[in-house]
């Protein structure tokens, strides 16, 4: 029951993000809310993990700062992979991908 919970906070996450960050582009209405969810989860709890692991010297000598960037390319590649999403540029993948992140934590913190 707990995963249900986590993944529709972030559906919700997804629809607050689309909505509050100009740039970000959903053009399918709810299936593709859930697709984007569903592929975000995917790819913070599998790709992101590995990734991280591949670039941990190029973040440690940008002092962190790296992991705001491939948080940003990842979000950015969902674009390719759901139909319907848009980011339109870097800047909007990078704040997105921030604002999905936070938004994210806060409400499954709260549930």
């Amino acid at each position: 029951m707990g995963t249900v919970f986590r993944f529709l906070g972030t559906v919700a996450a997804v629809v607050l993000t689309v909505n509050i960050v100009p740039g970000i582009e959903v053009s399918g209405g709810w299936l593709t809310i859930l697709l984007v969810a569903l592929v975000w989860s995917v790819i913070t709890m599998v790709i992101r993990p590995v990734l991280s692991v591949l670039t941990l010297p190029i973040t440690l000598i940008t002092f962190g700062l790296f992991a705001f960037v491939l948080n940003a390319l990842l979000f950015w590649a969902m674009e390719f992979v759901v139909p319907g999403f848009s980011v339109d540029g870097f800047l909007a993948a990078l704040l997105g991908a921030i604002v999905l992140s936070v938004l994210g934590w806060l409400i499954n913190k709260v549930l």
